[in-house]
């Protein structure tokens, strides 16, 4: 599979906006796929390009861009993986060893960091910027026909794991996206009652 995506605009001209009503369609029915049902094929290094490019353009409250990403894959994420086996078998952790399938499986892996910095846009603000920024790599990812998850473990919070990661100070994992093509379909779950949750403001 690849991405034929239009050009980037450039910057100061017009952007073209029309209704999508495929997009709503894949909206409705959309589903992450389990991340240990992750399998080969996973989007080529030209498709993680494009990928990350749509990702980026999440809303961006102040054009701080607060986040990178790094991607995982291969023998360099099988790796990350094994140091972070060891990490946990040092602290005679079985449980968070066994937790690390979710990593291992899957086939690529994004993760986007949270890069807050000080400035007049509230830190919370630039948080949420980084959370867009993983959904919006969700979608794209399974709008090209992949399974996608967005996982945060505990090697997304262990401040040992994030420096195996290469995080630096006040840098936060704001998800690992783990790709690749699902093996099985993703059975529905149950969802919330979007009405319960809706009141109406008024004076």
């Amino acid at each position: 599979m690849s991405i034929a995506l239009p050009d980037a605009p450039s910057f100061g001209a017009p952007v073209d906006q029309h209704p999508c009503p495929e997009l709503l369609s894949f909206l409705a029915t959309r589903r992450s796929a389990s991340a240990v049902t992750l399998a080969e094929p996973a989007p080529s290094d030209e498709d993680v390009t494009a990928l990350i490019r749509l990702a980026a353009r999440a809303p961006d409250h102040g054009k701080l861009a607060p986040w990178r990403f790094i991607v995982l894959r291969g023998d360099d994420k099988a790796a990350f993986a094994a140091r972070l086996e060891d990490l946990a078998k040092s602290r005679g952790d079985a449980r968070a060893a066994a937790k690390l399938a979710k990593l291992k499986l899957p086939p690529l892996g994004i993760a986007v960091v949270s890069a807050s910095r000080p400035h007049d846009v509230p830190e919370w603000e630039q948080v949420l910027s980084a959370g867009a920024v993983c959904t919006g790599l969700l979608y794209a990812a399974q709008a090209l026909g992949y399974g996608a998850n967005w996982i945060t473990d505990w090697y997304a919070y262990d401040d040992d794991a994030k420096a195996i990661l290469g995080l630096k100070a006040g840098e936060n994992v704001a998800g690992f996206i783990f790709i690749g093509t699902a093996k099985e379909p993703p059975m529905e779950r149950e969802r919330p009652d979007s009405q319960a949750l809706t009141t109406v403001w008024k004076p």
